[in-house]
């Protein structure tokens, strides 16, 4: 009974393959993205790639920001779950440093596709980045501040 409750979960709570990796940075208006394809899922919606070269560049970049940043944010070991805030930081963060990294070749700094197409572009590997410059400012990066009624 237990098992079948646990696939069940698994199931419902499982990520499409075709899933936005800068979901999180999409849905806080953070960022956009031509590739994105929205798709209702009962009360909530799921951000999806239409463009899987795309969504693998993106893959690729945050997988690589986050094995960089783990020190810096205090991220859990790899294989285990981010929580919100940490997703948040990392995604937006990331976006907002490697936006600044990429300067005015970035025909798109909004645009995540365009801006790891530009990055991809430039006869630079993600590794090859400035990882250095780029940590402190993913860390330095913080959500903006919630409205308190006075």
């Amino acid at each position: 009974m237990n098992a079948e409750r646990a696939d069940e979960r698994s199931a419902c709570c499982a990520r499409p393959d075709d899933a936005c990796v800068f979901d999180k940075a999409l849905l806080a208006r953070a960022a956009g993205c031509a590739h994105l394809r929205r798709q209702p899922v009962g009360e909530r919606e799921a951000l999806l790639c239409a463009h899987p070269p795309a969504r693998y560049n993106c893959e690729t970049l945050l997988a690589l920001a986050r094995e960089r940043a783990t020190f810096a944010l205090r991220l859990p070991p790899p294989g285990r779950p981010l929580l919100h805030a940490q997703a948040l930081r990392l995604q937006c963060g990331g976006l907002a440093a490697l936006a600044a990294e990429a300067g005015p070749r970035a025909v798109g700094r909004e645009d995540v596709s365009a801006l790891t197409a530009a990055l991809h572009s430039a006869d630079t590997a993600f590794a090859e980045l400035p990882w250095e410059r780029l940590v402190p400012a993913i860390a330095a990066w913080q959500p903006r501040r919630r409205w308190a009624p006075r």
